[in-house]
């Protein structure tokens, strides 16, 4: 199988998600439905002098499961946008922590993809899960 991020898509996805960038997230794709997160809890994702803001947590859930639904339709050409997410936050991230996010797609169907996800820290402790639902349609509608 074609090295996932090589693929045109993915690499547009990387140049424009100006958003991922802001808050230092990076990405693996190993296999079509696992992909891995990083983000590092820097000053810039702090909501009180030491722990994260929710919303960075839940943007790196968002972005995590995003791309495992994306790394299912990649090859047909589509991309996917969130439908609905749900997250459960369990600890919070504290300034300095490393947070590691992975996604598993749960069910594909034709054009709703399932995932689930999880974040923890660098001494694996649970921050969050969270479960989402992805629509997957064409890449030309999105402008790639």
């Amino acid at each position: 199988m074609e090295e996932l991020r090589e693929h045109p898509i993915a690499k547009a996805y990387i140049k424009n998600n100006h958003f991922g960038v802001m808050l230092d997230m990076s990405f693996e794709m190993s296999e079509a439905g696992k992909v891995t997160y990083t983000m590092p809890i820097l000053d810039k994702h702090l909501a009180t002098p030491m722990a994260a803001h929710g919303g960075s947590i839940c943007a790196m859930m968002d972005a995590t499961m995003g791309v495992c639904a994306l790394s299912e339709v990649i090859h047909e050409n589509h991309v996917v946008s969130t439908i609905e997410m749900k997250i459960s936050f369990v600890s919070p991230a504290i300034l300095g922590d490393v947070l590691k996010g992975t996604a598993i797609t749960i069910k594909k169907g034709s054009r709703l993809i399932f995932v689930e996800g999880k974040i923890h820290n660098q001494d694996d402790k649970l921050i969050a899960m969270a479960s989402g639902t992805f629509n997957a349609y064409p890449s030309s509608k999105a402008g790639f």
